[in-house]
């Protein structure tokens, strides 16, 4: 299903939201009552109260029709009634002022989605794009919207793109019914892997506590267990009781030993850490210094080479996520832009990069120091 709540508007992602109150030097009584309207309309909101809040947001925009906010919460108020039509022509209205909202174009692609008309979503999703190609959540309801049009692969290649921005997005992918006719694809089941090895490397080892964990399907958890058990991945164990026995799963030592497991630690042993293993550590600061001297020398390919390693779960990415989650979300990103803007953009953000590499070493080789020490 598409997303779209808890996003803020583009307007209210930088210095005070316009539904505040203007500091004192700088107001007057219409922008006092225009504010004060439309935090009434997003009180209503809160309530459930959306018709209330519909003739809050109109009166406001009485005052000032230009005021985006305004217009974008207006037609989130028709979307929950049901009025997808007038939701769309408020989105319209906010997007005429600033055409640029990343919000209003992707709320207007979920208005479409609702009334089945995913050729519109899909193009809304695109203009979003096009403003903020590294927006997890719109290339999520753009892949949502293109494997329900019946374009699949074109939908999964979305969906790995929402999942390099923002890795939750992979466990979502596999409790959302629009992925449905997408299940049998093989790039679906990779992901569906993916899931169930992160839950196991988790802890999560029996099949009932990754069906709980995840919410997937529990044939979906054991086809994947089964696949990974036959690709090396996994190793099948057996718990006995008094009465039964019980399977459960860990991940093979040389799959632990690259991408790190759960430790239990602390009284009872009820405290779960993940560890990367040494040589990971080491090779990932290894990587580091070579990406720094890539950008140094302004060599894109060798940069994006680098990171990549960095990112991808299938190398490094794991280890960084659990570990250095901010480097990892901050690096992927750097990523993301030089692969879209290329060499002008490598050039301009030198330093910043250089940066960010060299602050991510200090913390990689500190953890080496803590591993070597506790070894």
């Amino acid at each position: 299903m598409g997303i779209f709540l808890g996003r803020k508007s583009k307007r209210q992602s930088s210095g005070a939201p316009q539904g505040s109150i203007p500091e004192e030097n700088n107001a007057n009584p219409v922008d006092l009552q225009k504010y004060d309207l439309y935090n009434k309309g997003i009180n209503s909101m809160s309530n459930e109260k959306f018709e209330d809040a519909i003739r809050s947001f109109e009166l406001a925009l009485r005052l000032d029709q230009k005021y985006v906010d305004a217009w974008i919460k207006k037609g989130y108020a028709h979307f929950h009634l049901g009025e997808y039509n007038s939701a769309i022509s408020a989105y319209d209205r906010a997007l005429e002022i600033d055409i640029n909202n990343v919000e209003p174009w992707n709320l207007k692609g979920l208005a479409y989605y609702r009334l089945k008309n995913y050729d519109k979503a899909i193009a809304a999703c695109e203009k979003a794009i096009d403003v903020n190609p590294n927006d997890a959540m719109v290339w999520y309801n753009f892949a949502c919207y293109l494997v329900l049009s019946g374009r699949i692969d074109e939908g999964l290649e979305g969906l790995k793109r929402s999942i390099e921005i923002d890795i939750n997005y992979a466990k979502k992918s596999v409790r959302d019914r629009d992925f449905e006719s997408a299940r049998a694809e093989e790039g679906f089941r990779r992901i569906i892997e993916v899931v169930v090895l992160e839950s196991i490397r988790q802890g999560y080892n029996y099949v009932g506590k990754i069906v709980w964990i995840t919410g997937m399907d529990r044939q979906d958890v054991e086809d994947a267990v089964m696949r990974l058990t036959m690709k090396g991945l996994l190793v099948r164990k057996e718990k006995k009781t008094i009465t039964s026995k019980e399977e459960y799963y860990e991940i093979t030592q040389e799959i632990a030993e690259k991408i790190g497991y759960a430790k239990q630690t602390g009284f009872l042993k009820r405290n779960k850490v993940i560890s990367a293993p040494l040589q990971e550590l080491k090779d990932i600061s290894e990587i580091i210094g070579m990406a720094k001297i890539s950008v140094e020398k302004g060599d894109i390919q060798q940069t994006l080479e680098a990171l990549e390693r960095l990112i991808n779960p299938a190398h490094h990415g794991s280890a960084m996520i659990e570990q250095f989650f901010d480097q990892h979300r901050d690096v992927r990103l750097y990523h993301i832009r030089i692969k879209d803007r290329g060499q002008e953009y490598l050039n301009s953000h030198k330093a910043d990069l250089i940066n960010l590499l060299s602050e991510m070493d200090v913390k990689v080789r500190g953890n080496i120091v803590s591993s070597s020490t506790g070894e």
